[in-house]
């Protein structure tokens, strides 16, 4: 099958961990060609070619999602191919537990936050109108999610526990010193789980706003715990060979990477995930025929008053104006 007879996936962060092996998975489906939205397209490329993905089943493009121009950029040499898209995955993530001080987006906003919500809300909302124009009956928007984002699972009762407050940093403009969406003292490990709040809750909100009227699919999922994941580069090295034994000998919660990106890429493709509004689970385990559930999310990603309030502040802050109806409606 060529390449232009076949459904473009964009997926961020595909240069490593989930991101490459959904990658690899949907290639493999053999009706899929992906775009591998990275940062380091050298690293991408040598990712690509060390999973046997063939040169012509995937494109690389640049994209930084701590920088707002920079998702701007993508989506403009994005259009400037010509290609339709048919899914966009939104899996890149920065996790620093580590840091004693915070880091910043060129726009002055918390890095943490910026790439995983902020960037990633900015690229769903610039490339609505690019799946709506698809020609394609099954369009995809998928957002991966955390367990650590719901304090009723035994991942998310450790502390310190997410909480958006009434977005209290967002709504006095999000810029140094403030760094927290609470506006409260700055927290790596909470910055990244209430980003996460935050990605469930753009998945509802954009399902509430825009599946009816654009037919567009939009879920989120959590694929198990993949304790080999990149994600983990920035904690302590002790923490990096312990906690895949962890999970893999006590809690038996350990998932590969290939298992997690075959996850991600059965709810990008296939049939029954076509429900949209959706946040699916595997319950943190293993096995490869465990069969998916529909998980209920934390009680601050279910709340639709927080959804509401995150979207209209989220909107100003990556500069898309004043949110109002304008943005219910694909222009």
């Amino acid at each position: 099958m060529e390449q232009n007879r076949k459904s473009t996936a964009i997926i961020t962060g595909a240069s490593s961990g989930v991101g490459l092996q959904a990658a690899k998975a949907l290639v493999d489906k053999g009706n899929w060609h992906v775009i591998m939205a990275c940062r380091d397209l050298i690293k991408a490329e040598k990712a690509a070619q060390s999973v046997g993905m063939p040169a012509n089943s995937y494109t690389l493009m640049q994209i930084d999602l701590g920088s707002l121009e920079s998702v701007r950029q993508f989506v403009n040499n994005f259009r400037a191919t010509g290609k339709t898209v048919e899914a966009l995955v939104c899996n890149a993530a920065i996790y620093m537990p580590l840091i004693k001080e915070p880091l910043f987006s060129p726009e002055g906003f918390e890095l943490t936050v910026t790439t995983n919500h902020l960037g990633h809300f900015l690229m769903c909302n610039l490339m609505l109108a690019d799946l709506q124009k698809s020609p394609a009956a099954d369009k995809r928007l998928v957002i991966l999610g955390t367990v650590t984002h719901n304090p009723d699972e035994l991942g998310g009762k450790i502390p310190p526990r997410p909480d958006l407050g009434n977005f209290e940093g967002f709504a006095a403009g999000f810029q140094n010193p403030i760094t927290m969406i609470d506006g409260k003292q700055f927290e790596p490990v909470k910055a990244y789980k209430d980003s996460k709040v935050c990605n469930v809750l753009t998945m509802r909100e954009l399902h509430n706003r825009f599946h009816e009227s654009t037919g567009i699919t939009f879920s989120s999922l959590y694929p198990g715990c993949v304790a080999t994941t990149a994600l983990f580069r920035n904690h302590y090295p002790l923490f990096q060979k312990i906690f895949p034994l962890f999970q893999k000998y006590i809690t038996g919660g350990f998932v590969t990477e290939e298992l997690s990106g075959e996850r991600v890429a059965m709810v990008v493709a296939d049939p029954e995930y076509k429900q949209s509004g959706i946040y699916w689970s595997w319950g943190n385990r293993q096995k490869k025929d465990r069969a998916s559930f529909v998980q209920k999310v934390s009680p601050q990603a279910r709340d639709d008053e927080k959804g509401k309030r995150m979207w209209d502040l989220s909107y100003q802050l990556v500069g898309l104006g004043k949110a109002s109806e304008k943005s219910k409606s694909l222009i």
